[in-house]
């Protein structure tokens, strides 16, 4: 969770505070660099070093970027005339690349805008549809989002569903029991009907269908199908009595008999743009897109045989204007006037389907944009690093006095933090693209634990001891496990308290066939709530003072997860506030178990 600062009365996010600090710092640090080149006559002046802290500064915050684009552009242009005057090319030249500054600058602004823009549009139609839909953490079930149709249909307000459990919600344990089950065999369930509680205290008939869209969240789409349900109990009993309950459902409802429509409720009629003595006697398979015929007419003749529960199934229709609109079908076999009739329930899921294509294509566009940016930003930092290194190993010749370089010694220690911190975004955006292989070799276990110590420098940090067979091996892809275990020592040394003891312990299961690699710690520890959020990308345990602390920004847990997930395992935490926290990796005995993952 970001925390505030009240300052001259107004709340700032601690993220907005080090990405203030962030931009002042490298925009300073172009300054610097631009006016040292200039009056030393060191090289060409790579003016792109400017773009950095306008693209950062325009992407987070459109407005102000611009701002910052324009104080750039006079400050370099201010700084060339000083230097390069009475040069009318080059005075030409500096002109143009500081209108070239303000230029990128409007396009980033534009274009963050309009994503911007999009994002609302989204979540006005999440929650505009008449569909329910939920988000709830899979591994505690914490329900984390809702939009206003679940609330209208449970009775329930935002702050009490997110106070609840996704569990709690079905009307009796036999429910939840079948829920747990129906969870276990499969990730992406379709059409599962079962009864949940509203406030009032009744129940409620719905189809469920939930999918995961990140590793630890689920989407669950609720349809109100108990005018359905109460149809089918009183269909066989009085017709005009099922009539009173489905002409006021948010379900289209339709009745065939001998493949021609013998009833329609309200909600097909506007659905289909066709009026009720249109639709009565006309084959409904007039008004199926005639790419989904075929699929419709098998999909109908199953389900007249079946007794079961009805499956779930989308189809493309044409309405009577002409426009294609999609629908999610249940069809029931009932008995209508002595004769088999079948019972269609007919969802509208166009809205649902456009605005899935749409998340995807945002999502897709937004990885895009995170590794051009990355790799753009990457670029302007090798001159700097350069220059900096140049100034600060011949201070004598390039007349740097001991104050200015060590200013200059804190530029090149921030540049360098900024390096990493875009190599790290770097590498995640290509986990995520699932765009990494991993490479298998047997590992001596001991010899890499001693290797990491060694190389990170984190036996002379505190209190270290390895417990490993020397004998142990695994098979594992080394460079990426090297990375895992040299992350979870990082943090254990970055958030262990004067004595550091740290035991870093190596196990077999048996049971489970996994190594277990512990590195424990007597550090700060994590609170229960934080143990779903520190694998989050940019999230540490102790939040935004975390980053100034011990100067971290939180990827390396992030992308740690992602490689043993590759490797088929997974991360577990225990861990006591102000005693300490043990990470342990479990890595399964054989790369067979790279097909299976767990969540940390």
């Amino acid at each position: 969770m970001d925390h505030t600062v009240k300052f001259l009365g107004r709340s700032l996010f601690h993220t907005d505070i080090v990405r203030v600090c962030v931009i002042i710092s490298l925009s300073l640090c172009c300054i610097l660099i631009t006016a040292l080149s200039l009056e030393r006559q060191i090289g060409p002046v790579y003016t792109q070093l400017f773009y950095f802290p306008i693209i950062y500064a325009t992407y987070f915050y459109p407005k102000k970027g611009l701002y910052l684009a324009g104080a750039c552009a006079l400050v370099f242009e201010l700084l060339s005339y000083f230097y390069v005057y009475p040069s009318t090319v080059d005075l030409i030249s500096t002109t143009v690349q500081a209108i070239l500054f303000i230029l990128v600058a409007v396009v980033v602004s534009t274009f963050t805008e309009n994503l911007n823009t999009s994002e609302a549009r989204y979540r006005s139609i999440f929650e505009s549809t008449l569909m329910g839909i939920v988000l709830y953490d899979q591994n505690t079930f914490e329900i984390r989002l809702t939009n206003e149709c679940v609330e209208q249909m449970l009775g329930y307000t935002e702050e009490e569903l997110r106070s609840m459990r996704f569990p709690d919600l079905f009307s009796s344990p036999e429910e939840q029991r079948v829920f747990y089950e129906r969870l276990g065999t499969s990730t992406d369930i379709s059409n599962f009907q079962t009864r949940i509680l509203m406030k009032s205290g009744g129940s409620l008939w719905v189809a469920l269908s939930w999918r995961r869209i990140t590793d630890n969240m689920v989407s669950t789409s609720i349809i109100d199908i108990n005018s359905r349900k109460l149809a089918e109990q009183a269909a066989g009993e009085n017709l005009a009595r099922y009539q009173q309950v489905t002409e006021s459902s948010p379900t289209g409802i339709v009745i065939l008999r001998e493949e021609k429509i013998t009833y329609t409720n309200p909600s097909f009629t506007r659905f289909s743009g066709y009026s009720p003595d249109e639709l009565l006697g006309k084959d409904l398979l007039s008004l199926v897109h005639e790419d989904d015929r075929a699929g419709f007419s098998g999909f109908i003749s199953a389900s007249g045989e079946k007794s079961d529960l009805p499956e779930i199934r989308e189809c493309r229709f044409i309405t009577k204007s002409g426009k294609e609109r999609l629908g999610a079908l249940f069809v029931t076999p009932i008995v209508q006037q002595g004769k088999p009739s079948l019972l269609l329930n007919l969802v509208d899921i166009t809205e649902r389907e456009q605005l899935k294509e749409r998340i995807q294509r945002d999502t897709e566009m937004r990885h895009g944009i995170i590794s051009t940016v990355a790799h753009e930003l990457r670029t302007p930092l090798q001159p700097i690093m350069g220059y900096l290194n140049l100034l600060t190993q011949d201070p004598t010749t390039y007349g740097v006095n001991d104050e200015t370089r060590a200013i200059l010694d804190r530029c090149a220690k921030s540049v360098d933090r900024e390096s990493q911190i875009i190599n790290q975004m770097l590498e995640l955006s290509v986990l995520d693209a699932g765009k990494i292989p991993l490479s298998y070799s047997v590992v001596p276990i001991s010899d890499l634990l001693k290797t990491i110590v060694d190389t990170g420098g984190y036996a002379s940090k505190g209190d270290l001891v390895i417990d490993a067979p020397t004998d142990a091996t695994m098979e594992a892809d080394e460079h990426k496990l090297s990375i895992v275990i040299d992350s979870m020592l990082s943090n254990a040394v970055n958030y262990s308290k004067p004595p550091r003891k740290i035991r870093v312990t190596y196990q077999f299961s048996n049971s489970e066939q996994m190594h277990r690699i512990s590195i424990q710690d007597n550090g700060i520890g994590i609170t229960n709530s934080q143990l779903d959020e520190i694998f989050e990308p940019f999230t540490l345990p102790d939040g935004s003072s975390a980053n100034r602390k011990h100067d971290r920004v939180g990827l390396s847990l992030s992308i740690a997860k992602k490689y043993v997930k590759m490797h088929g395992g997974y991360i577990s935490v225990d861990s006591i506030v102000n005693l300490g926290s043990t990470f342990t990796i479990h890595i399964p005995r054989t790369p067979d178990g790279a097909e299976t993952s767990h969540d940390a």
